[in-house]
């Protein structure tokens, strides 16, 4: 499933943002999304890269004021 990006409102107020499999034509756009939401909500971001079967293919971004 690639270029998607799932947009999850924690209880806590916790933005969370999933990410898996975006390509590279999309991955500018993808960053450039971050960067506005993180800039709107005038939070900062913080990215965790999880690991799948050995390899890097997920990130997990919160954005929390």
């Amino acid at each position: 499933m690639a270029d998607t990006i799932k947009i999850e409102i924690l209880e806590d107020g916790t933005l969370k943002i999933e990410t898996d499999g975006i390509s590279t034509a999309n991955h500018s756009s993808a960053d450039q999304l971050l960067n506005a939401i993180e800039e709107m909500l005038g939070s900062r971001r913080v990215t965790h890269s999880r690991q799948r079967n050995q390899q890097r293919n997920h990130n997990h971004v919160r954005v929390k004021k």
